[in-house]
């Protein structure tokens, strides 16, 4: 977004300081337009200078889970241990 304002202020700047041949008699036009062209300018560079810093983040995802070390298991105990039948 800040690169097509830049543009759109380069843009209105150049017909300010280039196209019209009107005069205002309390402002110069054609300094406006060239003042107009540098803001535009000057935030295209900003614009891309912060996109630019904002590819070299990295981001990390912290997810949670339960783990459950208690585990039941239904295996006989080779002994011979409770719920099994004593061989003869």
């Amino acid at each position: 977004m800040a690169i097509g304002s830049g543009i759109f202020l380069i843009a209105v700047g150049a017909i300010l300081a280039f196209a019209l041949n009107e005069s205002v008699d309390a402002i110069d036009l054609g300094m406006v337009g060239w003042i107009l062209m540098a803001a535009g300018a000057l935030g295209i560079i900003i614009s891309l200078i912060v996109s630019g810093q904002r590819r070299n983040t990295t981001h990390t995802q912290v997810t949670e889970g339960h783990v459950d070390h208690h585990q039941v298991r239904d295996e006989p105990h080779p002994e011979g241990g409770p719920g099994t039948t004593p061989r003869a």
